[in-house]
């Protein structure tokens, strides 16, 4: 079963308390491609610019991720500048050069058609809306947002949300999104939007799955000794979630649990070194280990 995800493909500049670094690869659908790899086949969409070079695309195809949809403009790749030195929870953003990304129109090529499984990560949900309706015979559409787009834009991002199996989003999202400050009340809210399931990221807290008709489901962070950088981890989660769903074929309660722990599992990698470079490390054996811990720490 493949994946076909649309996003951003960028560079980040970073500093922690670990350290600082310098035009890392980083950008929603990277990290997201890289962890739902181990699961299922990826299909990139994005735009990048003459910066890109063989060398970060080999980081997505050694994984045999399909990079034929990332676009090459004249210009630069999309830049982030953040820092973490005063909470590693907020990132602090410093600079943000959209480059190449400000004009960015999805192109799905012609192989993309037959994806089973479609994931529009955090892009303005016009794009979104259009991608998806260029996909009409997917499977099932998983797809993200942020502040941004609730604040400024939530006539064009409801209309998305009605187009959604699964909506992946964090608590000040869901606050935001729902205008509701119990974490209950705000779930039901936000699916009478459109999704027929919601995803609630708590950062290293795990994060915590909502239904029609059935019980939420929270699965936990996992401990981690060194935490370098956050940045994609929430994307990161969102490829181990959505990854395994896809390699199962079908969601079934059993399925939704274990894609949960897959997505704290990824996201937890994602956190262990600077960008993408964990991910591009990571074996299986190491995951289904992680698996493993995950369920010895939350099951009685």
């Amino acid at each position: 079963m493949a994946i076909l995800v649309v996003g951003s493909v960028a560079f980040d500049s970073l500093e922690t308390p670990a350290g600082k670094r310098e035009r890392v690869l980083g950008g929603a659908a990277t990290h997201f491609a890289l962890a739902a790899s181990f699961f299922t086949d990826v299909r990139v969409i994005g735009v990048v610019g003459e910066d890109f070079l063989p060398e970060h695309e080999a980081v997505m195809t050694r994984r045999g991720i399909d990079t034929r949809g990332i676009e090459r403009a004249p210009g630069l790749s999309f830049h982030w500048t953040g820092s973490y030195v005063k909470d590693l929870n907020a990132a602090e953003t410093l600079a943000t050069d959209l480059n190449v990304f400000a004009a960015f129109e999805p192109k799905i090529p012609e192989p993309y058609l037959d994806s089973e499984y479609l994931f529009l990560a955090n892009i303005d949900p016009v794009l979104q809306a259009r991608v998806r309706k260029e996909m009409p015979n997917v499977k099932m559409v998983a797809g993200d947002t942020m502040n941004y787009w609730i604040a400024a834009h939530r006539e064009n991002l409801l209309k998305v949300l009605a187009e959604l199996d699964v909506l992946l989003i964090n608590d000040g999202e869901a606050r935001m999104l729902s205008g509701e400050t119990n974490a209950l009340r705000a779930a039901q809210m936000v699916m009478a939007l459109g999704p027929k399931s919601l995803v609630v990221k708590h950062g290293e807290y795990g994060a915590t799955v909502y239904t029609s008709g059935g019980r939420p489901f929270r699965a936990p962070g996992l401990p981690l000794a060194d935490v370098v950088d956050p940045t994609g981890a929430g994307d990161s989660f969102a490829g181990g979630f959505y990854g395994y769903i896809a390699s199962q074929g079908g969601v079934t309660p059993e399925v939704l649990r274990s894609a949960m722990f897959y997505g704290s599992v990824m996201g937890s990698f994602a956190c262990e070194r600077f960008g993408t470079e964990r991910l591009q490390e990571v074996t299986r054996a190491e995951i289904d280990e992680r698996f493993g811990h995950l369920r010895e720490i939350s099951h009685l």
